[in-house]
């Protein structure tokens, strides 16, 4: 592969860079050098993986010996250093390497055999010295008659046994993938497709001054987040959907967040589409695959440029943590995060707090410019809540290192101010009941209050007790990730989409869900409190009627299914099995609610 330096490169970001990425400030120069980083750090991976793999010589039979694809490598630097730079920036040799090193150390197959995956080395060369222009030949590994070709495309044999050898060879600048005397050869034009052949499709946007190039990817084996995936070849109607809002979000971010625009195409270059998926997860990435992330087709421009952010964030928080160690190893999932609906470790809290820093900023601009002023003021107020309130758990965290801690305090720098800046008072409310929404949700679904506080609240209760015992301390415990009960993101749904006529379909919504949010909180109420007759752990419908009091006016059943819904929970359960006539847990809301702070 490529030859060794005379002296060893290391990368190294000064403490200036370290805080303009904190804040969102962070010029060309430092994209380029955690790029230049990350492609160092796979030439090692890579190295290490293959000299490993030496030592089993069977482990990638039937395919040639791994010294041939690392000595194309090498005739294809030679030839052409930047093919093999490309191949290296290539997110999905990141994915590969690090999944087929586990495989190789843990002496385990994976999904197919090891040999598959081992060998894809051979196809990560045959891609460089394509690119090179190389004349040469040697075998790739075909997965159901899939021969990839990394960066490149994919040559399809549909007869072919699920693991198979295939062929890739070619002088003067054409080139053939063949498999049992059929013969696929490579189009000219690259992300073309041709007879037997996908190529990987290619979108390009030109806003002024700034150029974003993003390749869609569905073919790769490992463009997947965890483990291989087969190609999902998107339909042309989807690829057209995909040019327009591609164009369309970088045109938004180009106009209002410039400085990101400048640097996002040195982090981001490809996309795993998928089909779009109402109100679902609609986006993720992996930190094995700098430069990559897997989206859903959004709905508009707007929502793929808030996707887009979202996922470069992650891409250079993942790039900075291969450089530097923001905090000691800790797996614990013990942090309220408004993105996810279970507690997270340490690590997902901070890869969190920072991608939705980009997105608030992202809102921000919008708003501030007043381009889609409901939308974008409500999104605003709303992330930069969120956000800041999961920065403030971090900011203590004693988990933290010295670094940690300075990259933590410089979003705050920013966010911090964004707190206080106007918001229509409309948007403001709104922002704040789902979040209380959701956080209350939390709580109801992933806190376990002491059984003895449990005992002694339902004990007050039978002894008619005017209110419950004033030592009440529900929340002494960490969360659990396993959930009691099911959440429904209905509501926040409804309110994000202004949807209060009752005509759109949105899953899980009842009708409770639609007059709460076009903003009738009596027949919300009421149509809460049949839920509960019907099932009275419903952990939305708990927090429903809360939110639903609450909008009516100050009331202690509010108070106590907003602040501690498990309490509430766990005590009306008990009372369910020793008292012969329970109390409503509206009623039984309302005396806890008197010892809850308002």
């Amino acid at each position: 592969m490529p030859s060794a330096e005379a002296r060893p490169t290391f990368h190294r970001l000064s403490w200036r860079d370290f805080d303009a990425l904190a804040r969102l400030e962070s010029d060309e120069d430092t994209a380029r050098r955690l790029r230049r980083a990350e492609r160092s750090r796979r030439k090692l991976l890579i190295n290490a993986l293959l000299t490993d793999a030496a030592k089993c010589p069977e482990c990638v039979r039937p395919l040639p010996s791994l010294d041939s694809a690392w000595e194309l490598l090498a005739r294809a630097e030679a030839r052409a250093p930047r093919a093999v730079n490309r191949m290296l920036t290539n997110p999905y040799t990141g994915s590969w390497a690090g999944y087929t090193t586990r495989l190789l150390r843990n002496g385990t197959n994976g999904i197919g055999p090891l040999w598959i995956h081992l060998g894809h080395a051979h196809a990560i060369a045959a891609a460089a010295a394509i690119r090179a222009g190389l004349d040469f030949e040697t075998d790739i590994p075909a997965w159901n008659g899939n021969a990839m070709l990394p960066s490149l495309g994919m040559a399809r044999f549909p007869a072919a046994p699920a693991f198979s050898v295939a062929t890739v060879h070619g002088t003067q600048g054409r080139y053939f993938v063949s498999h049992n005397g059929i013969e696929v050869p490579l189009p000219i034009s690259p992300g073309s497709d041709g007879p037997g052949w996908w190529g990987i499709r290619q979108v390009r946007s030109q806003v002024g001054s700034h150029r974003f190039s993003l390749w869609l990817d569905d073919l790769d084996p490992y463009r997947g987040l965890y483990e291989p995936i087969p190609p999902e070849r998107s339909p042309d109607r989807e690829l057209d959907d995909w040019r327009r809002l591609i164009d369309e979000a970088c045109r938004l971010i180009a106009d209002h967040l410039p400085e990101l625009a400048r640097i996002m195409p040195m982090g981001l270059v490809s996309l795993v589409p998928k089909p779009q998926v109402l109100f679902g997860n609609r986006s993720a990435s992996t930190g094995e695959a700098f430069g990559s992330a897997v989206v859903g087709l959004p709905s508009d421009g707007a929502a793929l440029a808030d996707l887009l952010i979202h996922e470069f964030q992650h891409i250079v928080l993942g790039g900075l943590l291969h450089l530097v160690e923001l905090y000691e190893p800790d797996s614990r999932e013990r942090i309220y995060v408004a993105w996810r609906d279970d507690p997270r470790p340490l690590s997902g809290a901070l890869q969190g707090v920072y991608a939705f820093f980009g997105v608030t900023a992202f809102w921000r601009a919008l708003a501030g410019a007043g381009v889609m002023p409901h939308r974008s003021a409500f999104e605003f107020a709303y992330w930069r809540r969120q956000t800041w309130y999961t920065l403030g758990l971090l900011r203590t965290d004693a988990k933290l290192t010295t670094a940690g801690r300075r990259f933590v305090e410089g979003i705050a720098e920013r966010l911090g101010p964004w707190q206080e800046e106007p918001v229509p008072a409309e948007a403001n409310e709104l922002a704040a009941a789902v979040a209380q929404d959701h956080f209350a949700g939390w709580r109801v679904r992933h806190l376990r209050p002491k059984p003895a506080a449990v005992g002694e609240v339902a004990e007050a209760w039978l002894n008619g007790r005017a209110k419950p015992p004033v030592t009440l301390d529900p929340t002494d415990l960490p969360p659990t990730p396993v959930p009691d009960g099911s959440w429904s993101h209905a509501r926040t749904d409804l309110i994000r989409l202004a949807v209060c006529d009752g005509k759109r379909a949105v899953p899980e919504a009842t009708g409770a869900d639609f007059a709460y949010a076009r903003g009738d909180f009596a027949k919300a109420a009421d149509d809460y409190r049949a839920e509960l007759s019907e099932d009275p752990d419903r952990p939305t419908s708990l927090v429903g009627l809360g939110l639903a009091l609450s909008a009516r006016g100050p009331h202690p059943a509010a108070r106590a299914l907003l602040h501690c819904p498990e309490l509430v929970r766990a005590v009306h359960r008990q009372l369910r099995t020793l008292a012969p006539s329970p109390p409503s847990v509206e009623r039984l809301a309302a005396w806890i609610g008197q010892v809850v702070p308002g």
